[in-house]
């Protein structure tokens, strides 16, 4: 029985750390095109400032908007490590399920209304009580055909949107090359503090801020009025030595004025780590800051700030080899109560109709419990969550009775068709300018 995960990680400047030997995180390679600037633990990456070389074919097209709504925003939010797509979405009623899992099976819950075999697990209530309102899509089964169960390696697909181990820009990166500015850095936003990989662009700047009362710049030395005209003064020269004939001094200036930029527009929210801004739902009261970071990105949209999309990771771990049932309902609790809150915030503002929220994780677990948990399998659960979902479920459930080869649910969803789904409808690019698998991959209905 595996007891937790012992892969040994290191870091890649800005980015998540990973196993040696495993794909490069999205973003990677791009470093003398990053600057990151830091301050007490919080900062501005501003990423992709000029233009990658050896782009694949598929990415260097220019992807066109077709007419999707100005101002559109998806939220990818990550749940780390394997979630147990069979205690979300449990059937409960099945023999062979009841036989794998004789600790682990869940005994009740509310009716998953589009499938009586599944039944919710009673940590995610506030999930179940968005569906039943018509605000989620379910997918039960999404991954991809020959599942690899490296968490490293699965992530990374997720990331990039293809099976591509050596793509080292994100898939919301390229659809922000193709729909964003050069000049706008808060176009993709990493909520966690550092570069989301999925926001990994080849040319257009992100930007990486925790919470927006807790964004600023340390000037060694300086403090009081001499700290506060630092700043400032440095957006100045950046701003006016943006066209210099040197590429270094031209990238420095860039980065310059975009620090200064994100500052000047996040000041109405906050200072000195106190928010300005008050949210319009109640979100839980946890030390975790996944429900704060969901708070301050409202209020932010709510700001007018020019977001199209961001990212942030879930709180706790979901690579529940042991302790499932001690760790995983904490998790889902304060994770599904989080974002219902968060959609009650949208509704609150007037802003619901311009969001959706992604919620997936690198896969699923196996369908036999080792003693006191699960380990990593294939297909896994997924949710698109938004006043605009279609509230319908994407693919199916695929029962337990016909698992693949390892012991493991089959995928009855493409990841890659979900993307090109949001690619086209919701953010009005052309999949194949963005997916190098798009043309092979049938997109469902997203949207209402």
């Amino acid at each position: 029985m595996n007891t937790c995960c012992t892969e040994h990680a290191r870091a890649s400047a800005g980015l998540p750390a990973i196993e040696p030997g495993m794909p490069e995180p999205a973003g990677t390679g791009l470093s003398r095109r990053n600057f990151l600037l830091r301050s007490a633990g919080l900062g501005l990456a501003v990423y992709g400032a000029g233009k990658l070389a050896k782009l694949p074919a598929f990415e260097t097209g220019v992807a066109h908007a077709q007419g999707a709504p100005q101002g559109t925003v998806l939220l990818n939010v990550f749940l780390d490590g394997g979630v147990d797509s069979l205690s979300v979405l449990a059937p409960v009623e099945d023999a062979t399920y009841r036989r794998l899992r004789p600790r682990l099976a869940l005994n009740d819950g509310r009716p998953f209304a589009e499938d009586p075999r599944l039944r919710w697990h009673p940590s995610v209530n506030a999930l179940a009580d968005l569906h039943a309102e018509g605000k989620v899509s379910v997918l039960p089964a999404v991954g991809y055909t020959g599942a690899d169960q490296s968490h490293f390696t699965s992530r990374h697909f997720w990331e990039v949107g293809a099976l591509d181990a050596n793509l080292r820009t994100g898939w919301l990166g390229r659809v922000l090359d193709g729909v964003g500015a050069p000049d706008n850095p808060l176009q993709g936003v990493s909520l966690d503090g550092h570069l989301a990989p999925a926001l990994a662009t080849a040319r257009n700047p992100v930007a990486a801020i925790a919470k927006p009362e807790e964004f600023g710049f340390w000037a060694p030395g300086a403090w009081g009025p001499a700290d506060e005209l630092a700043v400032p003064a440095f957006t100045q020269i950046g701003r006016s030595l943006q066209g210099s004939g040197d590429p270094a001094i031209a990238q420095a200036a860039r980065a310059a004025a975009f620090a200064g930029t994100v500052r000047d527009a996040l000041a109405p929210l906050g200072a000195d780590g106190k928010p300005l801004y008050a949210p319009a739902a109640a979100y839980p009261q946890t030390a975790d800051n996944f429900p704060k970071r969901l708070a301050g990105f409202a209020a932010m949209l709510a700001a007018g700030l020019p977001i199209r999309a961001a990212s942030v990771r879930a709180p706790g771990t979901w690579d529940t080899h042991a302790n499932q049932q001690e760790t995983m309902p904490k998790n889902l609790q304060l994770t599904f109560d989080s974002l219902l809150a968060f959609q009650r915030d949208l509704e609150a503002r007037g802003l619901a109709d311009r969001v959706l929220t992604l919620v997936w994780s690198e896969f699923g677990r196996r369908a036999a419990e080792n003693g006191s948990g699960t380990d990593h399998g294939a297909a896994g659960v997924g949710f698109l969550i938004g006043t605009r979902a279609a509230g319908r479920m994407i693919g199916e459930f695929p029962g337990v009775d016909k698992l693949d080869a390892g012991g493991n649910l089959r995928a009855t969803s493409d990841f890659r068709g979900l993307y090109g789904a949001l690619c086209g409808d919701w953010f009005g690019v052309d999949p194949a300018a963005v997916l190098p698998d798009a043309r092979g991959l049938g997109k469902p209905v997203i949207l209402k």
